[in-house]
């Protein structure tokens, strides 16, 4: 499914940018947006959290729903 896609993407892109946090102390989102206190900066940081609870949904899925919807 999109959705799917679609969120796991950007939980996948969010996790990247943590990661960079973590180890170089840079945050991607904030030097792209103009910092963590922007308005894009706040909507892409909500944008990924949403997507990864939606990833959540991911874990519960039973498998013959995943293969129905490839």
């Amino acid at each position: 499914m999109f959705l799917d896609k679609l969120a796991l993407t950007l939980a996948v892109v969010g996790g990247l940018n943590w990661g960079a946090i973590g180890l170089f102390n840079f945050d991607l989102v904030a030097f792209l947006c103009g910092g963590s206190g922007t308005w894009i900066a706040r909507i892409v940081y909500t944008v990924v959290g949403l997507a990864a609870l939606w990833c959540i949904t991911l874990l519960f899925r039973s498998e013959t729903t995943r293969s129905s919807h490839a």
